[in-house]
Formats: structure tokens, sequence, C-alpha cells
């Protein structure tokens, strides 16, 4: 099952069924928020519930792309109840591309980096036994829910920026119950957008370089993510002409860390597990533009897809000014 979050010509928000390029819209919730929380109440699975509250409504999808009305599948009415975070170094390959960032040149190419050191401990132990933990992943923090972009809307770089590049990747859309459980209610495929000119000065700046907007949706998939995931990233041009593309897989069998064992260690923190709280979780990536010398220049248009989620994510690189911070004191 597909949902999505739309709102009306009216500004009023609904949360729906996509199906092909229909949407039956749910009654007697107006949001995924909502219907998650109903869903955990009342002890159901979100695509039961779903299914069971869905009317007669529908309307077309692409009408409500083409008007902008499509939101992310998964906010929070307080942004700042909703985590957006990710692991890195978590695919299989993904690792030559960060080391070739972080190698320093003339370095002793016969050492492991870092990163390379991190990606061997997926590899040995990212695979634990079920219920069991396996070893932790690279982790970062990147904002909250004042982020997130939907399809259609525009990341923003700040001017300070040396780079926007695209990540494209599955996040893990998450829900804590009153009772401190954290609920996944599905996946949705994302845009995870970094810096990565900031990056490769010194990894010790991946911190900075995550704290950047993120792309997400349109549709959350609910359920079991397929083992195999398959899909194509693409910077189209101003003049609406494709320049860079590059096919992408992702799931567990081109991981080298489960799922369970990225997301016991996101969860184990007490911190994370506040009730009513919502986390957008980025599950990593191997395929960058950046990695084939392209930088994107505002104007163009990131695009990423994949069936298994329906509708593709397209957002535009946009540049919002940046002043110099200053701190009043009292």
């Amino acid at each position: 099952m597909l949902l999505i979050q739309f709102v009306t010509e009216s500004q009023e928000r609904r949360v729906g069924i996509l199906q092909d390029t229909t949407v039956r819209v749910i009654d007697g919730y107006a949001t995924t928020f909502d219907l998650a929380r109903a869903a955990i109440a009342q002890r159901c699975g979100l695509a039961q519930l779903a299914d069971s509250a869905a009317g007669s409504d529908t309307i077309d999808y692409e009408t409500l792309a083409g008007e902008g009305r499509i939101l992310p599948p998964l906010d929070h009415p307080d942004a700042a109840h909703c985590y957006v975070t990710g692991t890195g170094l978590t695919h299989l390959g993904s690792a030559d591309t960060r080391d070739a960032m972080h190698q320093k040149i003339g370095g002793d190419i016969a050492a492991l980096s870092d990163s390379m050191k991190m990606f061997r401990m997926g590899v040995e132990g990212g695979k634990p036994d079920t219920g069991s933990a396996g070893v932790q992943p690279e982790w970062f923090y990147k904002g909250d829910g004042s982020i997130v972009r939907a399809t259609g809307q525009d990341l923003e770089m700040p001017a300070f920026s040396l780079d926007g590049g695209e990540e494209p990747e599955i996040a893990g859309l998450y829900l804590i119950g009153d009772d401190g459980q954290p609920y996944r209610l599905g996946y949705a495929i994302g845009n995870e957008f970094s810096d990565h000119v900031t990056e490769r000065q010194n990894y010790l700046y991946l911190a900075h370089s995550k704290l950047r907007n993120c792309g997400l949706g349109p549709a959350l998939l609910v359920g079991a993510l397929p083992a195999h995931v398959a899909g194509v990233s693409r910077i189209i041009g101003a003049d609406g002409q494709v320049r860079w593309e590059k096919h992408f897989v992702s799931g567990e069998q081109n991981m080298s860390h489960t799922l369970e064992n990225l997301e016991h260690h996101h969860f184990k923190y007490g911190l994370f597990k506040r009730a009513g709280d919502v986390h957008i979780h980025f599950f990593g990536t191997a395929t960058l533009s950046f990695a084939d010398g392209i930088q994107v220049a505002p104007g163009e248009t990131f695009e990423v897809a994949s069936p298994t989620f329906g509708p593709a994510l397209r957002n535009r690189l946009a540049v919002h000014e940046s002043p110099y911070a200053t701190v009043t004191a009292l």
C-alpha cells in the first residue's frame, strides 16, 4: 500500500491511498500522523485501518502534483518533534566513493582510512542474528521536521555551502507510541542531500555537511521493504535535459547491515523514544553524482525514482541567504 498526504484546493489536509494515478481519500483522518496514532491505539495495522477508512472520494495524483499540493508522506504538527537522522557506509560499494573523499593525497595507501575501517566493520558485523545487536554504523543528525521538503519543492542550500549534491536513499518513517515503543509506519524514497565538498575537506566536517534540507516522498510504502530495491537518480538541467543519470540499488540484499540492526542502534537511545515524536531515518546510498565529478547548479532538478515507491521525487536546487550569525548578550 502507498499512502500520500496532500492539501485540497481549500488548503485542508488529507491523506489517501495511491492506486496507480488515483488517490482514494481516507475519511476521518486528516494526516498520516493521526492515522498512525489511531492504528496504535486500536492495535491494528496501518494498512488495515487505512483501507477500512477509505471512502468513495477520489482525486487524480497528477493534478495534485501539478498544482503543488503534495506534502511529505509523514510529518508532525510541531516540526521540532520530528527528528531527521541517517546512517552512512551501509551499502556494498559505498566505501569506494567515501574513501576517495577521505584518503589524504600522498598518504599510506596500504593503510585503511577511518571510512574503510567503518565499512569493513559493517561487512563483518552488520548482519547479526535476529534479536541481537551487531556493530553500530556511522550515524548523523540532519535536522528537525522543518528541513523536510515534498516533491515539487525546492531544496535550498545556504549561501555558504560549497556544494549541494543528491543522495538517493530509502528512509524509514516512525512514530513513537505513548508506551515509548517505536512503530515503523513504512518507508519512503528520499534525497538526503549533502555538501560533499565540505565533507571532503575533512571527514570531521561530516556533521556540518549534513545540516541541509532533504527531499522525501511522495508516497509512504506501508509494509515490508523488498530485499532488493532498484531505482534511478538523475540530474536535470535548467533546459530540461538530463545531464547525469545512474541506476542505484538498495534493500538488505545490497547492504552491509540489516535494517533491524540500523534501527536498534538509533532507537537504543532513550532520547529517541519520546512518546509522540516522529522519526525520519535515512539508510544510506552507494550512488552519488558527485563521485562522477558532477556539481549541481541552482535551477537544476534532482529526480529520484523507484517503481517500488510509485511517483518520482523531484526537487529543484536553490540557494538561500545566510547572513553572518551574531549573538545578543542579555
